[in-house]
């Protein structure tokens, strides 16, 4: 069998945990790259429930890395993704804590605050996920640009987006232009970009590939990615059952306690006098 250079063991990989999003169908590609790349440093603009971020993870966890996989996010959400609470960034912590521990970083704030400080040339995988309005993905690909290395590539979400105000499609069709680059239309679209004057070569055959084998590569990662929306959703449906046999539980066990509780046994004369007096139906 012919062996292509845009596939490994790591793009049949299941991810290690769902959680709600809609980037379920890159997940098989994320993990090719972060084995084709071997990045030093991964860093994330918009993590919202931390799905690509676990991917990341989980990537660099099970091929041994010395990887810094960063997730920078306000945790507050925007008119794109909806707005939620403190329980959201609470989980992506505490499934950090537990399960990536040495590899998982979290910089709670906006992404300009951390781009100064983060070192020039350091980055190796640049994932833009976050508002999708044409002005705030270039002002996101421009400030953090100085900070991806020479070995760099830059992913960009919501590519085939065009509902609303999205506009990354728009930068997308700009971008590529100027930098080798390969589109996935699937999973909302993911753009992949190779900013860096020495791409890996794993990355950089990829690219070639792409050039005449592009359909084949879209057609393989579309599938694989199908197959992880249908675990994504087998785990929602698990979740609900989970949750209504929780409830049914916990209910059935408010009764149990009523039922053995002081007061209910005290009260049981009254209840069948109750009975007894109640009218029954003719017949």
């Amino acid at each position: 069998m012919r062996e292509h250079p845009w596939i490994s063991a790591a793009s049949y990989w299941e991810p290690a945990r769902f959680v709600g999003s809609a980037w379920y169908q890159h997940a098989p590609f994320a993990s090719w790259l972060v084995d084709a790349v071997e990045p030093r440093t991964i860093v994330e603009l918009g993590t919202h429930n931390g799905f690509s971020f676990y991917v990341f993870c989980e990537a660099v966890k099970r091929l041994g890395l010395d990887t810094t996989v960063t997730a920078t996010d306000g945790w507050t959400g925007d008119e794109h993704a909806g707005f939620y609470g403190q329980a959201v960034y609470d989980a992506v912590a505490k499934t950090t804590a537990e399960h990536y521990d040495g590899i998982g970083e979290l910089h709670r704030g906006f992404f300009d605050e951390f781009a100064p400080t983060t070192a020039a040339g350091s980055v190796d995988v640049l994932h833009i996920d976050g508002r999708h309005r044409y002005e705030d993905v270039w002002h996101d690909f421009e400030s953090w640009l100085p900070t991806v290395s020479d070995r760099g590539v830059v992913l960009f979400h919501d590519t085939t987006e065009r509902k609303r105000d999205f506009g990354v499609w728009k930068f997308w069709d700009e971008v590529r232009e100027r930098y080798p680059s390969f589109g996935f239309e699937h999973g909302h679209g993911l753009g992949v970009l190779a900013v860096g004057t020495e791409v890996p070569s794993r990355l950089d055959a990829f690219l070639e590939a792409g050039r005449v084998e592009g359909a084949a590569i879209r057609a393989f990662y579309h599938e694989r990615g199908r197959r992880i929306s249908d675990s994504a959703l087998a785990w929602a449906d698990a979740e609900r059952y989970a949750a209504a046999s929780a409830k049914l539980g916990a209910a059935e066990q408010r009764i149990r306690d009523l039922e053995s509780s002081t007061s209910w046994r005290i009260t049981a004369p009254v209840r069948r006098v109750s009975s007894a007096l109640r009218p029954r139906n003719p017949r």
